[in-house]
């Protein structure tokens, strides 16, 4: 093994370590240290690095930005270890995007999604897609979490639901409603009653009784939305509806709630951040930009607190 797949390997350990997951970056920097060693290189280069990082021509800036990124967070960390490894010049190429608003789905629409879940066949395939969809949209839940919950993070008795070693390696317990716990219960029923000799730890499974996978999830998830005819408005840059932006809907409907109930919001965000599982409430910050009524709201309320009392 060279030195620089070594530094490489140590490089990714540490910052796993650290809770970073790194699953598409690490395979990004296992192939740039390929690129590297077929140039007969033995450190980074700014000239290499900007290089491997805008191939292929015709891929996005979006792509090109992130390989960048990889790239140069590599060549920080290993300049402390070997003075000849240049750091691109950290404007060199931009690995920003343009995030797409949110699909934001109202309560009728959440209902029609899983009204079209339920005319599907098997029973089994209709339930498990009903209460996937209702768990999203009652939680705000990343749809990862839902496909990776086990029965044994579930206490039905207790109302509580778990959620292991999720993005960034970090782990939250939640407070469900009765609702919530109730349709839990009566999936768990019928799971058991369809597939009793099933081994799959999962909560929610496939016809065929393995766990429900990210796949499966999105291709039903696309067939709903067409069945329930949900498309983005005329005109409107919002994205095509997928499940993680129920997501967005449960974290957006809670900030709306209560700024038309006069909530001290500021107050309110930090748990609502713990909730949603982000690491710091500046990433729930960003759905006050993604709304434009979630800015007029909190424009609203700041123009009354600037008012003369």
């Amino acid at each position: 093994m060279s030195q620089l797949r070594a530094a490489a390997e140590d490089y990714l350990a540490i910052r796993r370590a650290l809770g970073f997951k790194l699953g598409l970056q690490g395979r990004l920097l296992t192939q740039f240290v390929g690129y590297l060693e077929r140039c007969h290189l033995t450190t980074v280069t700014t000239e290499a690095a900007m290089t491997w990082a805008t191939e292929p021509a015709g891929a996005s800036p979006v792509w090109h930005g992130m390989r960048f990124g990889v790239a140069r967070r590599f060549a920080v960390y290993l300049q402390l270890l070997d003075p000849c490894c240049e750091v691109p010049p950290r404007d060199a190429l931009s690995e920003r995007h343009r995030r797409l608003p949110p699909y934001l789905y109202c309560a009728d629409e959440i209902a029609a999604l899983m009204a079209a879940a339920r005319r599907l066949r098997p029973a089994l395939r209709a339930a498990t897609a009903e209460t996937v969809i209702g768990l999203l949209a009652a939680t705000g839940l990343r749809s990862g979490e839902v496909v990776r919950l086990n029965q044994s993070d579930i206490d039905l008795a207790a109302r509580t639901l778990r959620v292991v070693a999720t993005k960034r390696n970090t782990s939250r317990e939640l407070i469900l409603h009765e609702s919530t716990a109730a349709a839990l219960a009566a999936y768990a029923r019928l799971r058991q009653e369809s597939l009793p000799a099933a081994s799959s730890p999962g909560f929610f499974v496939s016809t065929t009784g393995h766990r429900l996978s990210q796949s499966t999830l999105n291709s039903t998830f696309r067939l709903l939305v067409r069945a329930a005819g949900l498309e983005p408005l005329p005109g409107s840059r919002a994205r095509r509806p997928r499940p993680h932006d129920m997501r967005h809907s449960f974290a957006v409907s809670c900030l709306v709630a209560w700024y038309r109930a006069g909530e001290d919001v500021q107050a309110h965000l930090p748990a609502l951040s713990a909730y949603l599982g982000h690491s710091e409430p500046k990433d729930t910050y960003w759905y006050l930009s993604a709304v434009p009524e979630l800015l007029a709201l909190a424009s609203d309320r700041a123009e009354e607190r600037r008012e003369p009392r």
